[in-house]
């Protein structure tokens, strides 16, 4: 008899789950205001994640001993694409004031987060997330997280219309198929009936291929990400993606889609064996062909991935563990024809939205840019009652973007003033009224609600911005394009590995300082130095840029400068 294969905790949780279901109905009506460590780990295919806030973890109860920990949930909202309407919109807003922390977050994957939700509030506020047509289910877990695609609208080709047709079809298909999501959080409290229908078996004695097609039983070994993006407008970030989609056009048609794979940036700095890649090219594919490739490619990851140790699991280990010749092969296998090799195509392009831009067809839209994504009413700043203003008068369709701003779409000539008025009168800066530092500029959340986060990053960048605009503004370069990622680990969830600047946590108050990637995001950063203190951070990178201005190239961007010249260079020459 052969020996079963060692399983991580995680997987052994997934495997006895019931598909997702474990012992959530019963911990979600207790008495605790937590989940046990099974359901934790299973609530995240729900797009739930347990959380504390860590500003007082460690403080002193009232009369003395050890606080309590104060738990609540993010509920995280998958949006392919990032589109949504004013009513979608409005609705989560309504939300985080009502059961959230009063604050709504654009994520860099175009979903939303509502923060501190109480666990005797989760039941509502997926139901109420559900009512406007939206979910929760497979916004994070050990499957196909929310697929990415390019937001800027273009109504005079079809290109862009393809490839949002082409997010949500993958999302349908790579949706859980187990009934466990609509019977805990959809079932009516009143009548016992559902808000979708199943066919009434439930989980419980059906084959896992009926149960799930795709996932089986376990689910993937880790998390999987998919974006759909250009070369023109690799706002997306393809290269960062488990499986990367680029579109191939010819006369403003989509002819296929280059498929890039193996691209991730989560890393354990204390484990040696764990690294960042840039996604390679593997194939072309018609455009009716993706849908079933990518669903090979997963397959592959479901059936060979590292099941035992979570810090090797993601598709690019998988894909080194087997060498790329024959993880291409049994990727052919699984789709049962042999592909393609892929066509020639660089990135050239990244087109953030901001600002407003002719649509096509007498329509217009306007970026917005939001900081850190974070949707929020602070003193004279009041970006969250000027959405609901927008929202509720003008009703422009939205966009989400990866570098979690806003676009708003559909808007009539008549109506760009309007618009603007209302941004004004709330006290939101306009997109030409924020440095390029700024508005190129993603931070992920961490303290204090990550659980995993080592130092600040949101609350942490902005102050360092204001520094560096100063520095920035002294040297003539106010003008430069280049892409700050700050992340409260080295987890990587604000994509800091590729981008010109990346300021990773390693300790409290300290971060990994990265130079040398580039906007366009084919290619990965290098250390610079490391443990550098948050209040020296500013004045390090001050150091290099006024190296870059008496040493660069004609029309060299600072990431290609820093490449070129390499860590020691850069060392020498800011002494």
């Amino acid at each position: 008899m052969s020996e079963q294969p060692k399983l991580s905790p995680v997987d052994q949780f997934k495997r006895d789950s019931q598909y997702l279901q474990g012992e959530i109905p019963e911990e979600l009506v207790d008495e605790n205001d937590f989940f046990g460590k099974s359901s934790i780990q299973l609530l995240k295919h729900h797009g739930i994640y347990q959380q504390d806030n860590r500003d007082t973890r460690n403080k002193p109860a009232e009369g003395g001993g050890k606080k309590e920990k104060e738990f609540n949930f993010m509920v995280r909202t998958k949006i392919p694409g990032g589109r949504l309407t004013s009513d979608q919109l409005l609705a989560e807003l309504d939300l985080c004031d009502e059961v959230g922390n009063t604050t709504l977050r654009i994520t860099t994957r175009q979903g939303l987060q509502l923060h501190g939700v109480v666990k005797s509030d989760l039941k509502e506020t997926i139901n109420r997330i559900n009512e406007v047509q939206l979910s929760t289910l497979s916004a994070c877990g050990d499957v196909a997280r929310n697929v990415m695609c390019v937001p800027v609208p273009c109504q005079t080709d079809s290109v862009h219309y393809e490839m949002q047709q082409l997010a949500d079809q993958l999302a349908e298909h790579l949706c859980p198929r187990t009934t466990a999501y609509h019977q805990i959080w959809l079932t009516d409290p009143d009548t016992g009936e559902k808000q979708r229908v199943d066919d009434g078996q439930g989980v419980n004695g059906r084959h896992e291929d009926d149960v799930e097609p795709i996932y089986g039983k376990q689910y993937l070994p880790r998390k999987f990400k998919m974006a759909i993006g250009l070369p023109g407008d690799n706002s997306v970030d393809l290269y960062t993606q488990d499986l990367g989609i680029m579109a191939i056009c010819e006369d403003f048609r989509i002819v296929g889609y280059n498929l890039l794979v193996g691209g991730g940036f989560g890393v354990t700095p204390s484990a040696k064996k764990t690294y960042q890649a840039i996604g390679r090219p593997l194939a072309f594919v018609l455009p009716d062909q993706v849908v079933d490739v990518a669903i090979a490619i997963i397959k592959v990851q479901r059936d060979a991935g590292n099941r035992a140790d979570r810090k090797v699991a993601r598709l690019r280990y998988t894909i080194d563990g087997m060498g790329f010749d024959r993880f291409r092969t049994t990727v052919e296998e699984y789709f049962g024809q042999s592909l393609d090799a892929p066509r020639s195509a660089e990135v050239f392009g990244f087109d953030d939205g901001i600002g407003w831009c002719e649509q096509g067809e007498g329509l217009w839209f306007y970026g917005l840019n939001v900081e850190n994504g974070r949707i929020k009413d602070d003193g004279n700043f009041r970006l969250k009652s000027a959405l609901r203003g927008i929202c509720t008068t003008i009703r422009p369709g939205i966009r989400l973007t990866p570098h979690q701003s806003i676009l708003f779409v559909d808007v009539a000539g008549e109506d760009r003033e309007r618009l603007e008025n209302i941004l004004r009168s709330h006290g939101v800066p306009l997109s030409n009224e924020i440095s390029n530092a700024r508005r190129w500029s993603i931070a992920c959340p961490a303290l204090p609600t990550c659980g995993l986060s080592i130092t600040e990053s949101e609350r942490a960048l902005p102050g360092m911005i204001d520094q560096l605009d100063v520095e920035i503004e002294k040297l003539g370069l106010e003008n430069e394009k280049f892409t700050i990622r700050m992340t409260g680990c080295p987890n990587g969830c604000a994509r800091p590995y590729n981008s010109d600047i990346g300021l990773v946590g390693k300790a409290k108050g300290k971060y990994t300082v990265l130079l040398g990637g580039r906007l366009l995001g084919d290619r990965l950063n290098f250390i610079y130095k490391d443990l550098v203190p948050s209040e020296d951070v500013v004045g390090e990178l001050a150091a290099v840029f006024g190296y870059f201005a008496m040493e660069r190239q004609a029309d060299e961007t600072f990431g290609d400068f820093c490449f070129r010249k390499g860590k020691d260079a850069l060392l020498a020459g800011t002494q």
